[in-house]
């Protein structure tokens, strides 16, 4: 089968590797497409930490296929069933997972390209963030997940006010709706406007969707008294400080909600296959990217780079 493989900072390339086979309890999926994730420019670019070659397909963990092969007794799925996936080696033909880290798909997402993991996060999310019809939200950085999570939180009746780099970002919120939306230039500007639209209080949830230290600095201002501060974004560039004096003050709860369990992240995959099925959320204007296997690099340094309408690229293999 084709493979990406990371061979060093900065390098991926097409390789022909073994076909793997499903062990007991694994299914085998022949992949339609993966997503890519930002979580995977840090390794793509080097880390002091990274180790190279990576495995064939590695870094790839939004995919979605066919089941092609069950290992020994698997009886919940039978080849030919549309799956997403949580396995971690998508940049490829085949990955393998354990079947109970695939999900069937409805009938009603067939020829839609459905990377759940993703998906799945923003789901779990949305719950770890408890919001409230009513409730001021902020939500710091528009990508896919700060998107979906800004349908989700209007949806549940709070006052988003979208905060992002792009003015296209900022119209994708809006598409989402966003009540207020914020260039992300100024710290002070935008801490000033918060506080003008909330009378002075701030928001009852700051979502802190970007992963770099200034977001992280600019939600804990803007995170009313007793409010809560949810942070999504992935932090996996090294440590990071914060007003533990002002959150102290503020007394405000702290959620790390990028869920890992593997139980907690099937629930949030299957919510998310359930709203995209019945039509209740919409993810078409978010694959804004699509590329072969062959182009893979370009895929990542779009990813990077965020060229135009950018939102997520998507590395089709089917």
């Amino acid at each position: 089968m084709r493979a990406a493989v990371l061979s060093g900072p900065g390098e991926i390339r097409i390789v022909e590797a073994p076909l793997p086979e499903p062990g007991p309890g694994d299914v085998r999926i022949r992949l339609e497409g993966c997503g890519v994730c930002a979580s995977n420019l840090e390794p793509w670019m080097g880390q002091p930490w990274s180790t190279y070659p990576g495995e064939p397909g590695g870094l790839g963990h939004e995919g979605w296929g066919v089941v092609d092969r069950l290992g020994p007794g698997i009886t919940s799925l039978t080849p030919g069933d549309r799956v997403a996936t949580l396995s971690c080696r998508s940049f490829a033909d085949y990955d393998v997972a354990p079947a109970d880290a695939v999900v069937k798909l409805h009938d009603a997402l067939n020829e839609q390209p459905f990377p759940g993991e993703p998906l799945g996060c923003a789901f779990n999310i949305f719950r770890r963030a408890d919001i409230r019809a009513g409730q001021s939200v902020a939500i710091i950085g528009i990508g896919f997940l700060g998107a979906v999570l800004t349908r989700l939180a209007s949806e549940a009746g709070a006052h988003v006010i979208a905060i992002s780099r792009r003015q296209e970002s900022l119209a994708l919120a809006r598409y989402y709706g966003a009540a207020e939306t914020i260039a992300m230039h100024d710290h002070g500007h935008i801490v000033e406007r918060v506080m003008a639209l909330t009378e002075g209080r701030g928001c009852g949830c700051v979502i802190e969707a970007v992963g770099k230290q200034w977001p992280l600095d600019l939600a804990g201002d803007l995170v009313a008294m007793g409010g809560r501060l949810v942070i999504a974004g992935y932090h996996q560039d090294g440590p990071r400080q914060v007003n533990m004096q002002a959150w102290n003050w503020k007394a405000i709860d702290i959620v790390n909600a990028h869920e890992r369990d593997p139980v907690v992240q099937m629930r949030g995959l299957r919510e998310a296959m359930n709203a995209v099925a019945s039509g209740r959320f919409d993810p078409a204007p978010l694959y804004t990217h699509r590329y072969p296997l062959e182009r893979i690099g370009e895929a990542l340094a779009a990813t990077r780079d965020k060229p135009g309408n950018f939102v997520k690229a998507l590395v089709m293999l089917a």
